[in-house]
This record gives structure tokens, sequence and C-alpha cells, in this order.
């Protein structure tokens, strides 16, 4: 925790008066900058972000209120607290004083053994949350971590035994997220694929997603069709679900040997089909209920024979839902024409392509979702010399 005396306190006051006062009772405590006017306090506080500002009111060019509705729009110092030092002590100038962002009020003249008694409570207040808040963001990097390795992300193996090729991209919008994708090599003549995306977003939708994806693994193994795989993830989620979170899911089993596509969606985003020749379309038609919200659900597949180089896009709807500055939508629609231009290209290609249309659309505001992409491509594998099932 920082200690007090390495605190910054900007003082702001276009009375030299009222600074010299405030700086001689506070120099001995902690390190100090000065302001006589608010375009200069907001100068030095991007420019050397203060612990503590202590703020009056009555100045000429901006106001202690413009300062401080200023310094809260700031990244710097958004979460900097702020004291007002004012001769105004009228009931709507204090009211108006929280309203604009400040932590404390004080009216001039003020008692100096006062100032520093509400200056060491402010600073020991941040002092504790800012220990918190790294505390927090520590524990958020070991989830991501931890989230992050449970996404496949070296394919060769599967590639090579099953005669396709994998590109995948995760970027939660937080720390952590609620968007998942898997691979279950569940035979030698069936390979299972998930994706989902858990309702909400942070810790509480990383886990329910980590214990979706834990099940699906588990029951592809034991079930066969996709449906079926939904249908039993489905139940197991319901059956004990207190948060009543629920995840949309995609299920699909690739037969290599057939190239047979069969495919389970449970509330998901249709995936594009990206033919060797042809407009991509949508596979699949019935949209179904995403899972973990009541017991008993049934769900349909759909089927197709997939050609030597015919991809299979599987994405959350953080794709669909980006938004430019202008707070347009990147649509399915601009999906579907944009992935044309992938045509031919190996999956990690068509992967990173889609990311970068999306980023590109975006054109820097904010992600406002999960992005998870997976492609599927058929071709470009080698038989597996050693005959062995890889794991996945």
């Amino acid at each position: 925790m920082k200690k007090l005396s390495d605190c910054r306190v900007l003082l702001v006051d276009d009375t030299k008066v009222n600074l010299d006062i405030l700086v001689e009772g506070l120099k001995s405590d902690h390190k100090l900058s000065l302001a006589l006017n608010g375009e200069t306090a907001l100068q030095i506080a991007a420019r050397t972000p203060p612990d503590l500002v202590l703020l009056d009111i009555v100045m000429p060019g901006l106001d202690g209120y413009e300062v401080c509705r200023r310094l809260r729009q700031m990244p710097e110092t958004a979460d900097v607290p702020i004291m007002f030092l004012s001769s105004l002590e009228e009931v709507q100038n204090k009211t108006r004083g929280f309203e604009v962002g400040a932590n404390d009020y004080l009216t001039k003249p003020f008692e100096m053994l006062e100032v520093k008694a509400r200056v060491r409570s402010l600073l020991k207040a941040k002092a504790y949350n800012d220990a918190v808040k790294e505390h927090m963001a520590g524990e958020l990097r070991v989830a991501r971590e931890i989230q992050m390795g449970m996404v496949p992300r070296d394919f060769a193996a599967v590639e090579a035994a099953y005669r396709v090729g994998f590109g995948a991209v995760l970027e939660p919008a937080r720390e952590v997220g609620g968007d998942l994708y898997g691979i279950c090599t569940a035979d030698p003549e069936r390979l299972v694929i998930f994706l989902g995306d858990v309702s909400g977003k942070g810790i509480p939708a990383s886990m329910f997603m980590v214990r979706a994806i834990t099940l699906a693994r588990l029951l592809a193994r034991q079930t066969v069709e996709p449906e079926r795989i939904l249908a039993r993830l489905n139940d197991e989620l319901a059956a004990d679900n207190p948060s009543c979170m629920f995840v949309t899911f995609l299920c699909a089993v690739f037969e290599p040997r057939s190239r047979r596509f069969i495919l389970a969606n449970a509330g998901h985003c249709w995936p594009a089909l990206l033919p060797a020749h042809g407009a991509p379309r949508w596979v699949g038609k019935n949209l179904g209920t995403a899972l973990g919200l009541e017991p008993g659900l049934t769900f349909q597949r759909a089927e197709l024979a997939l050609g030597e180089g015919d991809a299979v896009i599987f994405y959350t709807d953080g794709v669909t839902e980006a938004f430019n500055p202008q707070e347009a939508l990147y649509g399915s629609e601009r999906l579907l024409a944009d992935v044309t231009a992938f045509a031919g290209q190996p999956a990690p290609a068509i992967t990173a392509g889609i990311l970068r249309q999306v980023r590109g659309f975006a054109a820097g505001a904010p992600q406002s979702d999960d992005i998870a992409i997976l492609t599927l491509k058929v071709g470009g594998g080698r038989a597996d010399p050693s005959g062995q099932e890889p794991r996945a």
C-alpha cells in the first residue's frame, strides 16, 4: 500500500494566500503540486496525476465545478478523490459539488487541522482502493491465463489425424469472458467441435462457460449425436443453476472419412459455410433454445457433405454485434459478404481475416462483447503415421 508521504496532492486556488496556507500545513506530510487556475490544474493533472485534489470553486476562466467535471472525464484522474475548499456555503453549492463528482466539501475559512485530517482520510481510502484493485487485477490475470489454457491452440496433431485445418481466436471484452471453443477427438472417425457464449461477462460468465465446456467434452465421448449432446448438457446445466445463467451453444460432429458434417444449435449464431467454389451461406435453419434455463429440451440437427477446401466458420455475437464510432452494427450480412474474400485461404488466415475486418469496421470503438472465431477447413492435413488417436 502506498505511503501517505509519497502521495501527491494538487492544490488549486486563484488566491495565493490560500495556497500559501495549504502549502505550509501540508508540505511536511505529502508531495504537492500547485495551480492558480483551472486550465493549469488540468494540464498538471494530465502530466502528473495526483492522488488527491483540493479545489476552489470561484476562479476566473474555468470554475471548480467544471474542473471537477473534466477531471472525472480524464482516464488519469477519473478515480482520484476531489475535495472542494470554497467560501460558498449554501446547500445548493455543496449539492452541485457532489453532483459533478466531488468526494468531500469544506467551507472557508477552514481550520488546518480539519483539512489535514480530511486529506489523510481521503488518501488512506484511495490507497486501500488502489491496493484492492491491484490485488483483483492480479487474480483476473491468473483467471485469464486459466481460461486461455482451456482452449486449444496447437491443432497440428488433430489436423494430421482428421485431414482438416483449424484457425481460432478468443478475445474477451474484459480480462475474462463467457466465450469459449473446444475440440474433442471422440474417436478416429468422429471429431466433435464446440463453441458457446454465456450470458453476461467477466468471472461469473467465465466460470459458467468452463463448467459447460467441461461437461460437453465428457458427454461427447459418451454420446454420438450432437443434438443428444446438447440435450444432456442442457439437463446438467439446468439442474443446478441458482444464478439463472444460460449459454448459447453449437455442437458439431465431423466425420473425416465421409466428410459428413452434423450440426446442432442451442440458440447460437448460425455458422457460415465458405465453399471452395460458390457463394458462402449459413449452415442450418433451426436456431434452437439456449442451454441452462429449463430441463427437458430437444434439439434438431442439420447435415451436409463438405468438399475438399470447404470451410465452416463458427463465431460468437461479439463479431456480428461489433459497433463502430457511429454506433452502426457490423451485422450478419456484412460478415457473409466479407468472408467471400477469404475463399481458398488456410483456416488460420480465414479467422485472422474476419477479425481484421471486424476491427477495421469498429475503427477503434471499444469492444462491446467477447469475440470467439473458430474456422474448420476440410483438407490440408496429413495422416498420422503413428495411427494413434491424438488428444485435444
